[in-house]
Formats: C-alpha cells, sequence, structure tokens
C-alpha cells in the first residue's frame, strides 16, 4: 500500500485546529508532527486547506440488493468518498429486507467487491424475526434497525409485545425511525376527505406531523429507560422532540442519542413551493422554528450525530402526483458542502461539524480506530478548501439518479482530497484508485 505524506494541513480534529504534517503508511496514520520529513509514494500540499477525519455517515439507503435503478453501492459509495464521507452505515429495507443473517451478509459480500467507502450495516427487526436479530455479531454490525413508522415490505415493527422484547433483548445499539403509524392514517385520511387525490406537497409536514414524530420518539425513550436500552434515535425533525434528550450526561455513557439529517438542518416548509416532491422526506420537512431547534439541539449536545439519510429515487419516481412520489433524496456528495455552508454563515463551527459528523458518531457506535485523526488510527481524512466556490449541476453531480435538491445551489467549499483507509479515493474531482474501503468493526 502506497505511502502517503500530508504537507502543511491546517487540522480541525478533537476541538482543535494546527497547522502539521501527517505521514500515512499500511493504511493507517503514521506519524503526525510540526514537521515530517521522508519519503513518501504520493506527497500532497495541503497548504491553506483544512484536514477533517473523514465523515461516518450512519444513516445511508445504497438501494442493493433490489432497488439498484435508484443507486447501488458502487454508484453511492463513490459519490460519498467525493463528498468527504469515508465510511457509511447502510439501512436494512432493500429488497428483500434485510431479516437474515444470511442476506445480512451477502451485502457484506457485495460492499467488499463494490464499496468505494468503508461499510457497516444495519440487521433489520420486523415483528417476527427477533430470533435472528439476537444473533447478530455486535463487533462485526454496526446495530438493529427498527422501524416505528411505515417503511418497505415487512419491516414496519408495530406489535407492542415485539418491542418490548427488542428493547429488553437487543445486544446492541437500536436505531429507530420514529413515527407513529396511527396518527399519520388519520391525518392523510382528513386530507384525503378535503382534498381526494389532488393533496399537494406542502401538506407532508401536516400528515406526517410534529405529534406522529413525537409519539413515536417520546415511546421509543420510554422503552430504552424501561429496559436500559441503547436507544439511537434517527433524523429527528421537530423541535419538540429535541427536549427529550439529555446533554448532561458524557457522550460515551448516553444510553439515549439522536441524531439531526442535513436537510433538515437545511430546507423548510417554505421550500415545498420550490422543491416540491424533491424534498419530500420521511420524517417531512417541518417549520423554519423547528430547523432551527434543531440547529440549536445539535450546537448544545442534546443531538449528538448530524448524517444524511441519503435515499435515492430516480427523477421520474419523484415527478409523480404526491401521493405516488416516494420519499428520499439523495444527499452523501453534497452533505459536508453543505455543513460547511453554514460554518461560512456562522452558524456552527469547523471543530462542532467534525464533532457531529465523526468523532460523535464514532463513540457512538464504538466505532474501531476511525472517526479521529490520531497515530494508530485508519486514515479516513479529507481535505477542504473552504474557497473555492462551485455550482452543483448535472455534470457534477455523481449518484445514479443524476438529480439533487441542491441543483444550482454554489457552495463555497469544495472538497480536494479523501483518503479511505489510507488509500487516496478522491483527488482534485476525479477518483485515484480501484480499492474498496474496509468493513468496520465496533469494540464492544
Amino acid at each position: 500500500m502506497a505511502t502517503i505524506l500530508i504537507k502543511s494541513a491546517t487540522i480541525v480534529n478533537e476541538n482543535k485546529q494546527y497547522i502539521a504534517d501527517i505521514l500515512v503508511k499500511d493504511g493507517f496514520i503514521e506519524l503526525i508532527d510540526s514537521i515530517i520529513d521522508v519519503d513518501a509514494d504520493e506527497v500532497i500540499n495541503a497548504e491553506g486547506l483544512h484536514l477533517l477525519p473523514g465523515l461516518i455517515d450512519d444513516q445511508v439507503h445504497f438501494r442493493e440488493p433490489g432497488l439498484t435503478h435508484k443507486g447501488d453501492i458502487y454508484t453511492e459509495s463513490r459519490a460519498a468518498v467525493a463528498g468527504g464521507i469515508t465510511s457509511f452505515m447502510e439501512m436494512p429495507n432493500t429488497v428483500p429486507n434485510t431479516l437474515t443473517q444470511k442476506l445480512l451478509e451477502e451485502k457484506y459480500q457485495i460492499a467488499a467487491h463494490n464499496s468505494l467507502a468503508n461499510y457497516s450495516f444495519f440487521m433489520g427487526a420486523s415483528n417476527d424475526n427477533l430470533d435472528e436479530v439476537l444473533r447478530t455479531d455486535i463487533t462485526r454490525v454496526c446495530g438493529i434497525k427498527v422501524f416505528m413508522g411505515s417503511s418497505t415490505g415487512n419491516m414496519l415493527v408495530d406489535n407492542p409485545a415485539t418491542l418490548e422484547n427488542l428493547f429488553r433483548q437487543s445486544p446492541m445499539l437500536i436505531a429507530t425511525h420514529c413515527e407513529d403509524e396511527a396518527t399519520i392514517k388519520s391525518n392523510l385520511n382528513h386530507y384525503k376527505q378535503l382534498l381526494g387525490d389532488n393533496i399537494p406537497v406542502k401538506l407532508h409536514p401536516k400528515i406526517r406531523s410534529e405529534e406522529a414524530c413525537y409519539l413515536s420518539s417520546s415511546m421509543a425513550v420510554e422503552l430504552a429507560k424501561k429496559h436500559n436500552t441503547r436507544l439511537h434515535i434517527l433524523h429527528i425533525s421537530t423541535e419538540k422532540e429535541t427536549h427529550l434528550f439529555d446533554n448532561t450526561i458524557p457522550l460515551a455513557d448516553k444510553r439515549i442519542t439522536a441524531e439531526a439529517c442535513v436537510h433538515h438542518l437545511w430546507f423548510s416548509d417554505e421550500d415545498y413551493e420550490t422543491k416540491g416532491n424533491l424534498i419530500k422526506w420521511n420524517p417531512a420537512i417541518k417549520t423554519a422554528n423547528d430547523r432551527e431547534g434543531i440547529l440549536k439541539a445539535v450546537l448544545e449536545g442534546r443531538i449528538d450525530v448530524i448524517a444524511t439519510d441519503h435515499a435515492p429515487h430516480t427523477i421520474e419516481e419523484k415527478s409523480q402526483p404526491y401521493l405516488q412520489a416516494p420519499s428520499g433524496g439523495p444527499l452523501v456528495q453534497h452533505a459536508l458542502p453543505a455543513l460547511l455552508e453554514l460554518y461560512h454563515k456562522g452558524k456552527i463551527t469547523l471543530e462542532q461539524i467534525v464533532e457531529k459528523t465523526a468523532h460523535n458518531v464514532a463513540t457512538c457506535f464504538q466505532v474501531e480506530k476511525r472517526g479521529f485523526i490520531r497515530e494508530g488510527y485508519w486514515a479516513d481524512l479529507v481535505l477542504v478548501d473552504l474557497n473555492n466556490p462551485w455550482k452543483v449541476n448535472k455534470d457534477n453531480i455523481l449518484y445514479k439518479s443524476k438529480w439533487s435538491p441542491f441543483e444550482g445551489t454554489t457552495f463555497q467549499s469544495q472538497i480536494k482530497h479523501t483518503i479511505v483507509s489510507g488509500n487516496l479515493a478522491w483527488s482534485n474531482n476525479a477518483f485515484t484508485t480501484t480499492k474498496t474501503g474496509k468493513r468496520m468493526g465496533f469494540i464492544r
């Protein structure tokens, strides 16, 4: 494996910024020092660039197997790496749903051959696969995913006894999608009676409402407290929910943690008028007050990590009427540039971005030797130019679906180089390796 010497980078790591050199050897960070003078296979002049730990995205949907017309592990992992995301955790609502250990391992085998980024996959829970869930290897799998709101196939877990058993017996972190199904159905029926099938997308946050989110999230928190479960609630979309979480406990000691997503930090319900179904997500993007409340909770430590919920669909699918258009959208290529735009606007610091997208994800999931710039850790690194504006357009979108809700947006910051497990994978707007990432391990 090639050695890489990064010279004169402004390192952003563990709440500090400083200029130093980094030597990468055999996949790991060999040395960090003010000046390193050795021969290396690749030398990167990083003067004027900021070096961050590679992002660990704890929630993506890469659509393989079964939905590969939307995206696949190869295409979406490449887009992630181009966006500075070096590791991902992928969700089980593929086709077939990842509800057995055999199907889970098949996804790992696909990634071993095709993923440019490091990878892990969630084991899926249903109303009737507890025995399979309990067989999950806690040192080799990121977590258990429970849909406490609608999903595809057999993945809605709405049996109270099943939920009790899962929360009581889970040997590892449970990640939940929290929306109350009965509330959503009631809201949808209300608007169907008023408007028939001609419901506009702007009513999406009224249908998948604050109440639906809070009812489900608060129930998950109650179950976790009852059983001392390691609970991680995904994609918080309301200000009200943020008060379910604590910021007085050190992260490593927390039993209940939460995630915010980039789209809930960027868009609001005012954007449905121009973006339409392109920003139709579950849970829904809600008010500007919710957006600001979520950011406040991120900054205050009530919400612990930032992720994407990358969930591509074809533009033809998203162009259907509201009731037929699927929820979700592609984000991994543009998440870090969008967060850096919030930095430019004075809403978040570079140190906080690093903390929420790398350090805290590694801590929450107990990821082995990733998420920090430390000697002896895997070299998952991203070099960014904070002052190199570029505009998102169809020619530079790398998702298989070839669209983005950020199309037409000009970002001030650009990803210059991405190193994945010691391999220079992306450099100056081009992929520079065909080597695959590594399966993530967990210290549990």
